[in-house]
């Protein structure tokens, strides 16, 4: 049997990614063939760090111009660096040289102040395909697609509006035609039927007028906020949308943080990713945990079969 190529996008080289690839390529390689988008020099200069040999079998391809490893430092370098490992990923995999993408985790800021005006890989991937990609973070036990992500708080009520809700419930479908689907109010109690809020009445609307397209009652909600994630709404949904960043995110990450991951639906590619930071407090000391990175691998290959 012939196994999948997947390219890995190596991340911020302050951070822990690099670390993270080496420890679970032995791992890794029985599940897929990897290449890892980072130069020969680079690479030799992150295992001195950290005290470990180059695997024999490993393959690079590859990206972007050399510097100085500063462990656990925001630069503008690193950043750069990060930003053309993930996209000679994406460039393999659009040249059919490999299969899907899996990315380490960037620093934000060292996008900045490398000159890099994307709020992050989702953000970036939108732009580069022109396609309205889908953020959605989970493990096996429970997935959450984000309506909003890296906006204001405050935003959030002015950018979801009946009409924008149906079409996101309408793409997420695709992705995931079949399952239910939970969808979580905005306000507490969901509003209580307008008492806090009207929102919620654009939530109802759209949530009825998404399942009416499709013929049946995919998009269940909206679901009261406090209770979504419970041990009871989880016996019954294993996929649920979350109206803003750390409505969803902050009970996965109690749940689930050292497994969860991140994967981009509604784009020509597989791309999954780890689902934390840079870890810049840990960088280079051998601490990294990997769960997260393998279940990114898997969950790739999930998708490519």
């Amino acid at each position: 049997m012939v196994k999948s190529t997947i390219a890995i996008s190596i991340g911020d080289l302050n951070g822990i990614g690099i670390e993270i690839a080496l420890k679970s390529h032995t791992e890794v390689s029985k599940l897929c063939h990897p290449i890892y988008c980072i130069t020969q020099d680079m690479l030799e200069q992150s295992v001195t760090m950290l005290g470990v040999k180059i695997p024999k079998d490993i393959q690079l391809q590859n990206s972007g111009e050399s510097f100085q490893i500063q462990a656990g430092t925001i630069c503008k370098e690193s950043g750069k660096y990060s930003y053309d490992s993930f996209m000679t990923a994406i460039a393999l995999c659009e040249e059919k040289k490999a299969d899907a993408v899996v990315t380490m985790p960037i620093h934000k800021e060292a996008w900045m102040q490398a000159g890099l005006h994307y709020k992050g890989h989702t953000d970036l991937l939108r732009q580069h395909f022109k396609q309205d990609a889908i953020m959605m973070l989970g493990s096996p036990n429970m997935f959450v697609a984000l309506v909003t992500e890296h906006i204001p708080l405050r935003d959030v009520t002015k950018v979801i509006n009946s009409k924008m809700l149906k079409e996101f419930l309408l793409t997420l479908h695709k992705s995931i035609p079949k399952v239910p689907i939970a969808v979580l109010g905005i306000n507490p109690h969901s509003g209580d039927n307008g008492v806090l809020g009207d929102e919620d009445i654009q939530v109802k609307k759209a949530i009825k007028s998404a399942n009416e397209t499709l013929g049946f009652e995919q998009f269940i909600g909206p679901i009261v906020p406090d209770v979504a994630f419970t041990p009871h709404f989880r016996e019954k949904f294993n996929y649920f949308v979350a109206m803003y960043h750390d409505q969803g995110l902050a009970p996965l990450k109690a749940l689930y943080f050292d497994e969860s991951i991140n994967i981009s639906l509604n784009l020509p590619i597989i791309r999954t990713s780890v689902d934390h930071g840079t870890a810049f407090d840990i960088a280079y000391k051998n601490r990294a945990k990997t769960l997260s990175y393998r279940n990114a691998i898997e969950t790739a290959l999930n998708f490519i079969a």
